[in-house]
């Protein structure tokens, strides 16, 4: 196989030379409302691979990527972490075959911290991509949860452009007993 980012040979889609050199974690933290985001990296750092997430090839990638970023920081997080914790997806909706972020979600499962497959799914299908608040503000994705109540949760997306997802997201886990402890994401489109 090669990498896809360098295409030399490589055992898996990602080659570790790339992984250390190309990709460096830039985490930052985001506060939207009472809802902090963590993102490990800037889009534009990880636009080429999260473009492929309906794609055949971004499971590959994405399953990578959750290895890489979400496990480690979920193995640190738990470590300190007093009792179960569950992970919520935003969506996981399956396209081309699977999840994108069920994958994210699933590389976090440890013994105490539990992921929530299919837990929080939206109503409204409508496409945000390349749309503007004002577009995103009009058609709410409406999302049901259908989870656990009256626990401690961490939300996981991949990519935090206006927030305005996760807010949502946020509201309804709150009205349905579900502390948010905090969200996380792969990327995050501001440049600060």
């Amino acid at each position: 196989m090669r990498c896809f980012s360098c295409s030399k040979l490589s055992v898996s889609i990602l080659c570790d030379i790339c992984v250390k050199e190309l990709f460096p974690t830039e985490i930052h933290t985001r506060t939207m409302g009472t809802l902090d985001v963590i993102s490990f990296y800037k889009y534009t750092t990880l636009e080429a691979l999260l473009l492929t997430k309906h794609k055949p090839e971004g499971y590959r990638i994405y399953k990578a990527l959750a290895k890489i970023i979400m496990k480690p920081f979920m193995e640190e997080f738990v470590e300190n972490a007093e009792g179960d914790v569950y992970i919520i997806g935003v969506d996981e909706q399956v396209k081309s075959g699977y999840a994108h972020v069920a994958l994210l979600t699933h590389a976090m499962k440890m013994k105490t911290s539990i992921p929530l497959h299919a837990s929080l799914m939206a109503q409204n299908r409508v496409n945000y991509s390349g749309k503007d608040l004002q577009f995103r503000l009009a058609n709410p994705r409406n999302f049901k949860y259908t989870g656990k109540k009256n626990i401690d949760a961490i939300l996981v997306d991949d990519i935090i452009t206006t927030g305005i997802t996760l807010q949502e997201a946020q509201k309804v886990l709150m009205q349905n007993g579900v502390n948010v402890l905090f969200a996380l994401t792969l990327a995050d489109v501001e440049e600060s």
